[in-house]
C-alpha cells in the first residue's frame, strides 16, 4: 500500500482536531470545566487519549480554541446571511448579536471560558482565535472604521466585557441594556441583527443610525 499523501495526512489531522474541539464544547456544556475530563473528551471524538496532548498542551487550552471555534462558526454563519443594508450595519449588528447570543446559548462554557480567560495563562494565541479575529475585523472595516487594526481590539474587549456582564453570577446584566449600549456605540438601529423578541430598547427609544467615530 503506498503511503498517503501530505495534504490527505493534513486533511485528516484537521478532522480529527475538529472533532476534538467539538467534543469539547458538547462535554463542557454538559459537565462544566471540571467535571470533563481529557479522555471524557477522546472517547467522545473517537480519537485516541495521546491525540489530545499531541494537538493542546492542556485542558484550559483545549476548551479556549473551542470557544474561539464556536465563536468563529456562529460569526461565520451570522455573516454569511444576505444583508439589508450596505453601510455595514448590518454587518455589524449581527456580529454583536451573535457574539452576545452565544452567552444565552452556551452559558455554562462560556463561563468557564471567561474565568479561563482570568487565569495566569491569559488569552491564548491559537489558529481558532486568529480565524475569529479576522472575521471581527473585517466587519470593523465593513462597517466604516477609518483604522480597523486599532477598532478590532476595542470591539473584541466591548464584546468580551459584555459577555462577562451577562454571566456575572448573581448579579448579570440584562442583554436588552449591553446590547443597546454596543448599538449605540457602533451608530446602528436597534431592530438591526436580530433583536431579542418582545424586548424594546432600554430606554424604550429606537437607537438610530449615529455618526460613526
Amino acid at each position: 500500500m503506498s503511503p498517503r499523501r501530505p495534504a490527505v495526512n493534513e486533511e485528516l489531522r484537521r478532522r480529527s482536531r475538529e472533532r476534538l474541539l467539538q467534543a469539547t464544547v458538547e462535554l463542557v456544556d454538559e459537565r462544566g470545566f471540571e467535571g470533563t475530563t481529557l479522555g471524557d473528551i477522546a472517547e467522545r471524538a473517537g480519537s485516541a487519549r495521546g491525540l489530545v496532548s499531541y494537538y493542546f498542551p492542556g485542558k484550559r487550552q483545549l476548551v479556549q480554541s473551542a470557544v474561539h471555534r464556536l465563536m468563529h462558526l456562529t460569526l461565520g454563519a451570522a455573516l454569511e446571511r444576505p444583508s439589508h443594508t450596505e453601510d455595514g450595519q448590518e454587518r455589524m449588528a449581527r456580529a454583536i448579536d451573535a457574539i452576545l447570543g452565544l452567552s444565552q446559548d452556551h452559558p455554562v462554557l462560556m463561563r468557564h471560558h471567561m474565568a479561563g480567560i482570568l487565569q495566569a495563562d491569559g488569552f491564548i494565541q491559537c489558529a481558532e482565535q486568529q480565524q475569529l479575529a479576522v472575521l471581527l475585523r473585517d466587519t470593523v472595516a465593513c462597517w466604516g472604521s477609518p483604522h480597523p487594526d486599532a477598532e478590532y481590539p476595542m470591539l473584541r474587549a466591548q464584546l468580551m466585557g459584555a459577555v462577562f456582564a451577562l454571566l456575572l453570577p448573581g448579579v448579570p446584566m440584562p442583554l436588552d441594556r449591553l446590547r443597546g449600549e454596543l448599538f449605540r456605540r457602533y451608530g446602528l438601529d436597534w431592530h438591526l441583527g436580530v433583536p431579542p423578541e418582545g424586548v424594546q430598547p432600554f430606554d424604550g427609544t429606537p437607537v438610530r443610525a449615529a455618526h460613526r467615530r
